[in-house]
């Protein structure tokens, strides 16, 4: 069986939103993401290392939601459409139930029209930081009420909340849900 090809973007590159979801919808083993100006990203998949981990996070807020019920969860292959256009992908993000409820059938099947409550980037060896604390930035300016931008590799982690700027901790570290998921604690070494 033949691999397809790499797909290489120009920068410069910007789509509709009706081209980017035929764009998806013709490559479903990439995952793209969508800037508020229409600018397209593939997102390269992860290492061995940072899926664990990534399926780690998920895992550990599942338990908490499940017993909870406050929310759904969802993982890095889901596309939110944020208030400012962009369709992003988080790599774990969680939205309170009275505002997944609220979607129609149809939104909910496709790009979800709302930001999460929650979010976690995972940085990744290949991934900019620069970009990620700018994505985490947009998640918070669109209606994020809590975010960790995770470095492991670094040893650190940022938490994003509204009107305030990043703080900056470093690993080992136990972060709290705080108001957004009331009683959720999680240990990072």
């Amino acid at each position: 069986m033949a691999t397809a090809p790499p797909v290489y973007l120009p920068k410069t590159l910007r789509v509709t939103q009706e081209q980017f979801l035929e764009l998806v919808k013709a490559n479903p083993e990439l995952r793209f993401e969508q800037t508020a100006t229409g600018e397209l990203t593939v997102m390269p998949p992860t290492g061995g290392e940072t899926g664990r981990q990534n399926a780690q996070l998920i895992l550990r807020l599942g338990i908490w939601n499940e017993a909870a019920q406050l929310g759904e969860i969802f993982d890095a292959s889901t596309g939110f459409r944020l208030p400012n256009g962009a369709i992003r992908s988080p790599d774990v993000a969680w939205v309170a139930k009275d505002r997944w409820r609220s979607l129609t059938p149809a939104e909910r099947c496709g790009f979800a029209p709302l930001c999460p409550d929650f979010v976690i980037e995972l940085a990744s060896p290949s991934d900019s930081l620069e970009t990620l604390s700018a994505k985490m930035q947009e998640y918070i300016e669109n209606g994020c009420r809590l975010g960790w931008l995770i470095a492991p590799e670094l040893r650190f982690v940022e938490i994003y909340r509204p009107n305030r700027p990043a703080q900056r901790y470093a690993l080992p570290l136990e972060l709290s849900g705080e108001d957004v998921l009331l009683n959720f604690t999680l240990k990072i070494d």
